[in-house]
């Protein structure tokens, strides 16, 4: 617990002293800190036992400044990222991805009013507000965009779920139209997860996701491991490309894991590379 304790400790002397002003810098701080300690981690284990007791502690730090935007965002990316990557348990997920989602809203509500419940609201008036954000706004739009996913992906069974994926594949747009390299160019990996939900027959747009894919990997200079696994898992696959499919999980399984950022993640796609690859003679 002394890693927990000793920040919680400092917070209870700045309030003590009256220094409300430090408390919000050394809570953004911590926050922040949170978020790039368990993204730089190449074992899942470890932060899949830790992970429980720094949301607590997140949620007391926003607890504590209920409008502050950059811990709403750690939060929302904390969740989100536990709720994906860890919990099997559908209806434990389901909650998670909404409270990820819901920290993400009050984030856009706290940058500006103008952007409560932005993502409940008709698609033209969507449209139109976050067609008058600026890069400066990438952030949030990237924060909530994914949020949404991962609260839709946890929701699947949902139609009314399913029915915004419209209005959150249109911010991942906008965030991309603004930097498309904010987070390693992560927004073009989701817009090709969006492309290839489905297979073409259905709607699917597979060389659409192509594209995004292959920017995916190249923004990220080939260091972002889970463009690659899903783009095997989610064109290569579509279009029967058993070469394609092999080589690009064989050079996640030969590429290094740790990555400023994406080590949680590179580890976490090199186990699925494994899988894929050990499924490919059932599917293929």
């Amino acid at each position: 617990m002394y890693p927990i304790r000793l920040p919680v400790l400092l917070l209870m002397l700045l309030v003590l002293s009256g220094c409300a002003s430090l408390v919000t810098s050394a809570g953004n701080k911590l926050a922040n800190n949170l978020s790039g300690a368990i993204l730089d981690q190449d074992d899942p284990e470890t932060v899949e036992t830790g992970m429980p007791s720094y949301l607590l502690l997140v949620d007391s730090l926003i607890a504590g400044d209920p409008k502050n935007e950059d811990m709403l965002l750690a939060g929302s990316r904390l969740y989100g990222s536990y709720a994906a990557a860890f919990v099997k348990e559908p209806e434990r997920a389901k909650r998670l991805a909404r409270k990820s989602r819901d920290y993400a809203d009050r984030a856009l509500c706290a940058h500006d009013a103008q952007l409560c419940n932005l993502l409940e609201r008709p698609y033209d008036e969507f449209a139109a507000a976050i067609g008058k954000l600026n890069i400066g706004a990438v952030p949030l739009l990237y924060a909530s965009g994914a949020a949404w996913a991962d609260w839709i992906q946890a929701n699947s069974s949902d139609w009314n779920a399913i029915a915004s994926l419209p209005k959150v594949k249109a911010a991942m747009v906008r965030a991309v139209e603004l930097d498309e390299t904010y987070s390693h160019g992560e927004g073009h990996l989701y817009l090709g997860v969006f492309a290839t939900l489905l297979p073409p027959a259905l709607g699917g747009k597979p060389e659409e996701g192509r594209v995004h894919f292959e920017r995916a990997i190249e923004l990220s200079a080939g260091r972002d491991l889970m463009a690659k696994v899903e783009y095997a898992r989610r064109y290569a696959r579509i279009t029967y490309d058993r070469e394609l499919h092999d080589r690009l999980l064989q050079e996640v399984l030969d590429a290094d894991a740790a990555e400023p950022g994406l080590t949680l993640s590179n580890t976490l796609a090199k186990r699925q590379a494994r899988e894929l690859l050990k499924s490919a003679d059932s599917y293929f």
